[in-house]
């Protein structure tokens, strides 16, 4: 078997990617980068529903041991937490960052070093979590880090609500998407999150998502090299529509689909205010999401051991 080399590295070796920088800043000038379409100049300092101008806002960076096993492997997955988002669910696990802006404001050549440190210390790969407002910004910085050496797969840690016609953009450069399905009945997810065409938009962003990279492979070592890794939150009382979702991913996406079905939440930022999300999930509800799963044709699921929290 070939080593593997990471699919940007091609990319730029054909010299497409500053192509793929040049569209995606243009996007800037009147963004239209993700579904929300705000229309502000960003090149210009002015800011939308995810409140970025020009240059990405970082939280925090470092090797991550949370992820799932095929991401984390011995040496911990690469995230890099984008501050602020597009989407902004109530109940954001991380609502100081998605919500509050928690970050630094940083240029393309400190993201790419950011990349480097991180490849540095051994990591399996470079994580962008919650990157889809900042995807010239990580274009980029890309082709900086490529030129300092960078070799790593690239995950797009999203929260599926994404334009295809921005991840026409990503094609050839993201190795791994691991988007989150959330909602499947556009009334929670105007209700949690203000997006009504949240289902309709992530079901056309998983396909694509697959169309560019299909199934997740996994190598020898148990890393995750290239493919789709779909993650699902349960929520109280069904509310995430969880069985539509594992439908829809094995029919229309592939039975061979990777996903992990989640069990952590917990109350966070405002969910406090919104029952039933006011209180943890129960020990039946997930397990009934599983077998939910696996009544539906999903049988490749994540196996990492379940942590409930009270």
């Amino acid at each position: 078997m070939s080593p593997f080399e990471p699919a940007y590295i091609k990319t730029y070796r054909k010299g497409k990617l500053k192509q793929k920088i040049k569209t995606a800043y243009a996007i800037l000038s009147e963004c239209r980068l993700c579904p929300r379409r705000c229309g502000v100049n960003r090149l210009e300092g002015e800011t939308g529903v995810c409140r970025t101008g020009e240059n990405a806002v970082v939280s925090s960076y470092d090797p991550h041991f949370g992820e799932e096993d095929p991401l984390v492997g011995r040496h911990g997955s690469g995230t890099v937490f984008f501050t602020n988002c597009n989407l902004l669910c109530i109940f954001c696990q991380n609502y100081d960052i998605s919500h509050r802006g928690a970050g630094r404001e940083v240029l393309p050549e400190e993201l790419a070093e950011i990349f480097l440190s991180l490849q540095s210390m051994g990591c399996h790969n470079i994580n962008f979590v919650t990157p889809t407002h900042v995807v010239p910004q990580i274009l980029s910085a890309l082709e900086i880090a490529v030129e300092g050496g960078l070799h790593l797969p690239l995950v797009y840690n999203s929260g599926g609500y994404d334009l295809c016609e921005t991840l026409k953009i990503l094609d050839g450069i993201i190795d791994i998407y691991m988007p989150d399905f959330k909602f499947w009945d556009p009334k929670a997810a105007k209700s949690l999150c203000n997006a009504s065409d949240y289902p309709k938009v992530a079901r056309k962003a998983l396909k694509e998502m697959h169309r560019q990279v299909g199934d997740l492979v996994i190598n020898e070592e148990g890393l995750a090299e290239r493919g789709l890794l779909t993650r699902h939150l349960v929520l109280p009382e069904g509310l995430a529509g969880t069985r539509d979702i594992m439908r829809f991913l094995a029919k229309e996406i592939s039975r061979n689909s990777y996903v992990n079905v989640m069990a952590q939440y917990r109350p966070c930022g405002q969910a406090h205010k919104t029952p039933p999300l006011d209180r943890a999930l129960s020990n039946d509800e997930y397990y009934d999401a599983v077998r939910a799963a696996r009544e539906e044709g999903i049988t490749r699921l994540d196996q990492r051991k379940r942590v409930f929290l009270f």
